[in-house]
């Protein structure tokens, strides 16, 4: 309260020489510091102490779980059919800026998964992830520019140079882990985004790249229907990725990523590549951002290097571990959150980093898991698998 008195309380009007001063604000200022106080320390015994005895396996069993629920034929397949009839019929339901919007949250949800590959499968901390989406993104820009290329062809030439580009990134920190990793990347981030900046004679410089062509539906679209196509290319782009990331978890690749997390030592002592490895992750996650930084291109018809500073790859590792690392479920709803809340809650504009800042330490204190925790595969030996 001492330290916030100048601030809250004291306000200067220089030009009618007034002093005001505004004791209401004290007065919350105390009462907001005493709830979140013992808000804290309730939730600090709480997780030392538990929520109390734990409940009978019976009555643990007989819990109702959404997740089991889902999971029964029964409720699993009218449940996709009403959401894919919701999807496809999202865009002539709602205005046209609602579409771009979801949109913007759906190429966000690529973004995650892909990174969700980096950090939540090989245990990687990336922090040059929108190097990557530059990647893609300038593909299209330089390929439309200089040959011409259509958004069909330049999007698969977005994923391979991301690809590339990954490995270029993961070659010369195959060595390093940890805090070490991060700052690395960081620094890759920032010099890819600095050459972008500086080879003016090549990719315009600051100037960026404009009249980047919409993809057309064999004709030309006008802008509402271009957004509405690039929005059902992003709901296959999502379910493209949650389709190879589920076949990824259950291959010989996904194992090695995850023993590759768990104890490096170990699974380099059992026999896994970790150079290789390390390098498929890379390449793996920045094949998404390549592609989703094409789309970006279309999408807004204009690229510049500061469309890809550190910025984007903190919000998209924000909602990598707020929604869950390793955790599909989790990263599609933390992209979301990350996305939609700033733009329904303009108001909050200059907190919206705040607000993010005292959610990601608030859950790594309480559930470091994320919101929807990542659901590892059990094995059962014997009779009993119940």
């Amino acid at each position: 309260m001492i330290l916030t008195f100048p601030i809250m309380v004291i306000k200067v009007n220089s030009y009618e020489g007034v002093v005001l001063w505004r004791w209401k604000n004290l007065m919350w200022i105390g009462i907001g510091t005493f709830f979140l106080s013992w808000l804290w320390r309730f939730l600090l015994d709480r997780k030392e102490n538990g929520p109390g005895e734990s409940k009978p396996d019976a009555d643990r069993d007989g819990k109702f779980s959404l997740r089991k629920a889902l999971g029964e034929r029964k409720v699993k397949i009218p449940t996709l059919a009403v959401l894919a009839i919701l999807v496809l019929a999202f865009p002539f339901m709602v205005k046209f800026y609602q579409v771009g919007i979801m949109t913007s949250a759906l190429m966000f949800v690529i973004l995650g998964l892909g990174l969700n590959i980096v950090i939540g499968y090989g245990g990687l901390l990336h922090l040059g992830y929108a190097a990557f989406y530059a990647m893609g993104a300038y593909t299209y820009g330089l390929m439309y520019l200089y040959w011409g290329l259509p958004f069909w062809a330049a999007l698969p030439l977005g994923a391979v140079s991301g690809a590339v580009f990954g490995i270029v990134i993961g070659v010369p920190v195959l060595r390093l882990r940890g805090d070490y990793l991060a700052i690395v990347t960081l620094a890759f981030g920032e010099i890819s985004r600095l050459l972008l900046e500086n080879m003016s004679g090549f990719t315009k410089g600051p100037e960026g790249i404009a009249q980047i062509p919409r993809p057309g539906f064999f004709v030309k679209l006008s802008l509402q229907g271009a957004t509405t196509y690039l929005f059902y290319i992003c709901i296959v782009l999502v379910l493209f990725a949650i389709f190879v990331i589920r076949r990824l978890e259950d291959s010989r690749i996904g194992r090695a990523l995850e023993a590759m997390k768990e104890d490096d030592i170990a699974a380099q002592s059992m026999g896994i590549d970790l150079a290789k490895t390390k390098l498929i992750t890379f390449a793996l996650g920045a094949v998404w951002a390549g592609m989703v930084g094409v789309v970006l291109a279309a999408k807004t018809t204009y690229i510049n290097p500061g469309s890809f500073t550190l910025m984007e790859s903190v919000m998209i590792l924000v909602a990598v571990v707020l929604g869950g690392t390793g955790s599909i479920p989790g990263v599609i709803l933390g992209a979301f959150l990350v996305t939609l809340i700033p733009e329904y809650f303009r108001a909050l504009a200059d907190y919206r980093m705040l607000m993010f800042g005292v959610a990601l330490v608030v859950m790594s204190i309480f559930r470091p898991q994320g919101i929807i925790p990542r659901v590892r595969k059990r094995y059962l030996v014997g009779e009993d698998k119940s």
